[in-house]
């Protein structure tokens, strides 16, 4: 009888172990869609891209440049604007999450999250002056 108890308990020991394993993986299986929907990737934002940021409350709007390359969910480049306080070219670093881009100078004083739409994006972000609204079209 002894026997049987040892052999019962580390069966039931051994059930235990299982079934705290079978709940932690599926802990961690519900986690992943959070992951998945942090690094989908719809779009491709690669190369030029050409266009116009209107300063809330500032007169006329100015232009934009954007030169992108895109490796995933990451995307690098150059941003030039004029007729601003900031003119001349600057690097920039960005994401790319569903069909929204956003990026931002290496010193964050533009920022941007713009909503692509095959060769067109436009959004909202943060110019120099305050608060911006961009419109941009990719070149040939």
């Amino acid at each position: 009888m002894r026997g049987e108890t040892k052999h019962r308990d580390a069966r039931e020991t051994m059930i235990a172990w299982l079934a705290i394993g079978v709940l932690a993986l599926t802990v961690a299986g519900c986690a992943r869609p959070d992951w998945i929907e942090q690094t989908l990737v719809t779009v491709d934002v690669t190369g030029a891209w050409e266009g116009t940021f209107t300063r809330v409350g500032a007169y006329g709007p100015g232009g934009i440049q954007l030169t992108l390359q895109q490796g995933g969910a990451k995307v690098t480049g150059q941003l030039t604007m004029s007729f601003s306080m900031l003119p001349g070219t600057r690097p920039i670093e960005g994401t790319v999450n569903g069909d929204v881009f956003r990026f931002r100078t290496a010193d964050g004083r533009v920022t941007g999250e713009l909503q692509v739409n095959g060769d067109e994006m436009s959004g909202s972000g943060m110019a120099p002056a305050g608060e911006a609204q961009y419109s941009l079209r990719r070149r040939p």
